[in-house]
């Protein structure tokens, strides 16, 4: 058998966040993405795969209204602050705000243009302002409650703005005059929604009145009302063109009903019955309407649809739902249907808490997931959408495990709340069977491993149920009444977890009494209690290889223990709370776990270590699935967030060599640079393997050449923007070491020469770098100004000593040097004189020979002392300037 490679790293894909709470939302102008309101912040989504592009901070405030511009530039908010704030989507920063109105702002709506943006108040009031100001240019005002809708006329030419409100009329503004055109009452009740037509000349409106209302806009009358009996939440209209127009004429068509003319509409409305109907105006009847919702919980009648959007480019119909979910519609040719509608895409704003998650399928391209629901969500890993909905449980769904069967079929079990289980075929998205016995919420369930005909049940009543599959047959249309075969009061309090072993003959149960028992199956005899826990078990789970058992307990420890004799035989210490799942990975010799802690850990038996910590997650992770075939991950929990982790062991031990082998090539090639003096080449490969040592000799190296300004700036200028900051990281740590600070602040001086101020307080941390910078350049310029005050005692000496003399400017050095010369000719010339009058006096005066040739030598020692002096002044003063 060939040896296992132990996993060292997972990685952590996109992952499944909430990023809608509910409230207001935008949609992009070309549909790829939506923002929306969650809690305090805002999110922008990916409208293909639910994946989160960025998020908006705000001021701790809910926000009440949200819109677009026309070039998805620019995002609008509003809250209970009553500031209106204008965000750049493209730097994320909140470029301009103002107070608006004096009460909370209930709806937004931007210009065609992208210069106007109207919002309307539950004051009553309606104000459009200037984008780029920010002032006010209109005040409409008339409306006597909420104004809760609003809309500009989406024809440029046409200055028209819309309003409807609770007040349950409808009111038509001219932007030019400001003045109301039109007021319209037809409505019994609060207005939610308003269209145009494609032709720019009917207003079709809708409220919770149950009735659509049409009114021309040549003379602002009346038209027609059309009569929904549902309280309604949007109305969309057909254009010509789209996928639902041409599927509807085809509709027609094959109906044998022709259409009325040209001024027929096609309009679409949702509301709280949480299905979609399209309606034609002329006859004003329902030429289309879903047979059921595809909204889970339609029991509550408060569980509808709260808005409607048509998406542009043929993109099909958005819808968003009272429990956060966005529902895409698509219309398709149906031969025997005619019409039909097809959800192609559904994606959960907010999955609350995920307390149990398993892959489903062969290739385990999906995962079930089960939250503080009465429902199992069903994720399409691919496109990361909830791909269908098992609904039928009364209570919240506590537990699930998956199953192929023998036959093929998919099979789902679940537990919940509500004391039953139920069993659900993937393929039919129905639930078969359901078994009814327990008298506590039923908080664990496990599938055979092996012949996959049976399933055990642990509940809050103490007891284990083995749950027989038998019987079950293909495409009931009523699920049936599964039996048990056996049942036992399997511990003293809640029962937590259970496990099957591979070979069906064992099943382990895990509660909070402290204790993990194993039992024989089929009729549950015990076989040995595993006692050492100090808290609750949370999980449990036998060794694919191995005769052993893993626990993970609320102690905050994992245990294995021996089956033969319940003995302990590992304890793994190392999460700072509650151990809530475990699990075998890498045929036994691995592990990965979970907990209380927010924690990912992987850990290797062997050795007892834990070689990887993972923090994705800010609460308890209650769920962990591990795929079968791929060993992929999956982690949920009280943040209701999923977590996917790849097995990354491989990728990065290539990545590690490519690197490698990479990093040998820029290393000879940065030698070559070295050795042919391209220092500009040089810094750059430096830069490049993040060699801060050799990129301190090459500045150095650059520092003692002549000319190293024009050479420094032309190596400084061949570096990214990106790379200064490095520069700045090195240049302070160059910075501390006296015998290195030369070097490291000629650098700075040549980056600040070259660099305008702008870009430097552009570069990121460069405060924080600067900080670092200045208390030592302060230490070593006030070093050197001591080595220069001491020099002047040097200066002082020598001067002193005659060595050299004090410095004096050009104009006093022109004078000395012109006196010493005067001064030299006058001694020429009485030593002249001298040796004249010498000589006549030896010629006249014999007898005094002797002395005056004593007296003539001591004139010429005399004079030639004067003349050395001289000379010896001519000498150039030493200058000791730096």
């Amino acid at each position: 058998m060939a040896s296992l490679t132990l996993k060292k790293n997972y990685r952590c894909v996109p992952s499944l966040e909430q990023f809608y709470t509910g409230g207001p939302f935008a949609v992009s102008s070309d549909g790829s993405f939506i923002a929306c309101a969650c809690d305090e912040s805002i999110r922008i989504v990916d409208s293909s795969n639910a994946s989160i592009r960025s998020t908006i901070d705000s001021d701790s405030e809910a926000h009440t209204a949200l819109a677009l511009s026309p070039d998805d530039k620019l995002l609008f908010s509003a809250g209970h602050s009553h500031q209106i704030r204008v965000w750049d989507l493209s730097t994320l920063n909140n470029v301009r705000s103002w107070k608006g109105h004096n009460s909370p702002v209930m709806a937004m709506a931007c210009h065609v243009s992208g210069g106007l943006l109207a919002t309307a108040g539950a004051d009553g009031n309606v104000f459009v302002w200037d984008v780029d100001g920010g002032f006010c240019t209109h005040s409409f005002k008339g409306h006597k409650g909420v104004v809760s809708s609003i809309m500009f006329h989406p024809d440029p030419d046409k200055l028209l703005f819309f309003s409807g409100g609770a007040d349950a009329t409808v009111r038509v503004w001219d932007l030019l005059t400001k003045e109301c055109l039109a007021t319209f009452r037809k409505h019994e009740s609060a207005v939610t929604s308003m269209a145009i037509s494609e032709d720019g000349w009917i207003l079709l409106t809708a409220g919770r009145d149950k009735v659509v209302n049409l009114w021309d806009l040549h003379d602002y009358g009346f038209k027609k009302t059309v009569l929904t009996y549902e309280v309604l939440e949007a109305v969309c209209t057909i254009h010509s063109g789209s996928p639902f127009a041409s599927s509807l004429a085809l509709f027609s068509q094959r109906s044998g009903k022709k259409a009325s003319g040209s001024s027929e509409i096609h309009f679409i409305t949702v509301g709280e019955r949480g299905i979609v109907r399209i309606w034609n105006s002329e006859r004003a009847v329902c030429l289309f309407e879903q047979k059921s919702s595809d909204i889970t919980d339609s029991s509550d009648m408060d569980r509808g649809f709260t808005s409607a959007v048509m998406l542009p480019f043929d993109q099909g119909l958005l819808c968003v739902t009272a429990d956060q979910q966005f529902l895409f519609y698509s219309p398709v040719e149906n031969p025997e249907e005619m019409f039909k509608l097809i959800l192609s895409r559904r994606l959960v704003g907010y999955n609350e808490e995920i307390v149990d998650m398993k892959f489903l399928g062969e290739e385990e391209q999906f995962l079930a997931v089960a939250t503080n629901l009465e429902q199992v969500r069903v994720y399409d890993l691919t496109a990361m959408s909830c791909s269908y909905v098992l609904a039928g449980h009364t209570e919240t769904v506590l537990c699930l495990d998956t199953c192929v069967s023998s036959s093929g079929r998919t099979l789902i079990v679940t537990g919940s709340k509500d004391n039953n289980v139920r069993l659900w075929e993937s393929e039919s998205r129905c639930c078969v069977g359901v078994g009814v016995g327990h008298m506590g919420a039923v908080g664990a369930v496990a599938f055979s491993k092996k012949q996959k005909n049976f399933f055990v049940s642990g509940s809050s009543d103490r007891t284990l149920k083995v749950w027989s599959l038998d019987g079950l047959l293909d495409g009931v249309e009523q699920p049936l009444n599964l039996k048990a075969k056996a049942v036992v009061a399997a511990h003293d309090k809640d029962i937590n977890c259970l496990a099957v072993a591979p070979n069906d003959s064992l099943v382990c149960s895990g509660s909070q009494d402290r204790t993990a028992c194993i039992w024989r199956l089929p009729d549950l005899v015990s076989v040995v209690v595993l006692k050492g826990h100090k808290r609750g078990i949370w999980s449990v789970e036998f060794s694919p290889v191995e005769q052993c058992v893993i626990t993970a307990s609320g102690d905050k420890t994992i245990k294995i223990w021996s089956i033969s004799d319940g003995s302990c035989l590992k304890t793994f210490e190392g999460h700072t709370s509650s151990v809530l799942r475990a699990s075998f990975l890498t045929r036994g010799t691995q592990f990965v776990s979970c907990g209380a802690d927010g924690l990912v850990k992987l850990w290797t038996v062997k050795t007892n270590e834990c070689i990887a910590t993972y923090d994705k997650h800010e609460d308890k992770v209650w769920a962990l699935a591990i795929g079968k075939k791929t060993e992929m991950l999956a982690t949920g929990g009280s943040d209701a967030v999923i977590n996917l982790w790849y097995d990354c062991t491989s990728d990065d031990k290539e990545e590690a060599f490519r690197k490698e082998e990479e990093g040998v090539l820029k290393g000879q090639e940065l030698e070559n640079a070295v050795s042919d003096a391209d220092y500009t080449k040089a810094i750059q490969i430096a830069f490049e393997l993040r060699r801060p040592h050799k990129l301190f000799e090459l500045f150095a190296e650059l520092f003692r050449k002549r000319e190293a300004e024009i050479q420094m700036d032309k190596a400084l200028n061949a570096i990214g923007q990106g790379e200064f900051r490095l520069l700045f990281e090195y240049v302070r740590e160059w910075n501390t070491k006296p015998k290195l600070c030369h070097v490291a602040q000629f650098v700075l001086f040549r980056v600040f020469n070259i660099l305008p101020p702008t870009e430097i307080i552009e570069i990121k941390g460069i405060g924080e770098l600067l900080e670092g910078l200045i208390p030592y350049s302060h230490r070593h310029f006030s070093r050197i100004d001591r080595h220069v005050r001491s020099t002047f005692l040097l200066d002082y000496t020598l001067t002193g000593m005659s060595v050299i003399e004090p410095e004096i400017n050009a104009k006093e050095r022109e004078e000395d040097e012109s006196l010493m010369h005067s001064d030299v000719k006058d001694l020429d010339d009485m030593i002249l004189t001298e040796n004249f009058d010498s000589e006549q006096n030896q010629t006249s005066e014999e007898p005094k020979v002797s002395l005056k040739k004593r007296k003539s030598k001591k004139s010429k020692e005399s004079s030639s002392k004067k003349v050395k002096g001289v000379a010896y002044t001519k000498v150039d003063a030493i200058s000791l300037q730096a």
